[in-house]
């Protein structure tokens, strides 16, 4: 029984194969500051974080990777472009869609400013207490 549980457990199913540190954007699902707040935490736990979109939501990517850019979060390390093919029910037959993939890893200033972001948020929440 011991043989078949070892085995069980080192199969791959292909399951698990999506990183544990990508975050897949969508345009119409979340706010924008929605994938901004959790590539943030993303990058608190991984130190890295691979943003990636299809089609529309390829803008959406862009600027969150500006933003982490732009205040200092994140410096960019790879970006990456490509066409997959989607099955499309309604028509039948396979669409090419544009993919982007944004790697962004942590800027040496970013533990300096989250650890500021957090004392503005108890600050702010103290103030409302009182």
């Amino acid at each position: 029984m011991e043989g078949i549980t070892e085995g069980v457990n080192s199969m791959s199913l292909g399951v698990d194969t999506q990183k544990k540190n990508r975050i897949q954007v969508s345009h119409t699902k979340k706010p924008l500051f929605f994938y901004v707040n959790l590539a943030k935490r993303y990058m608190q736990q991984y130190s890295d974080v691979e943003l990636s979109a299809l089609g529309m939501a390829i803008a959406t990517v862009v600027t969150v990777a500006e933003i982490l850019k732009n205040n200092g979060f994140a410096v960019e390390k790879k970006i990456m472009t490509s066409t997959v093919d989607i099955k499309d029910d309604s028509r039948g037959r396979p669409v090419q869609k544009a993919k982007i993939e944004i790697t962004l890893a942590k800027s040496e200033k970013f533990d300096e400013l989250m650890a500021a972001a957090n004392e503005e948020k108890e600050a702010a929440e103290a103030q409302e207490q009182s």
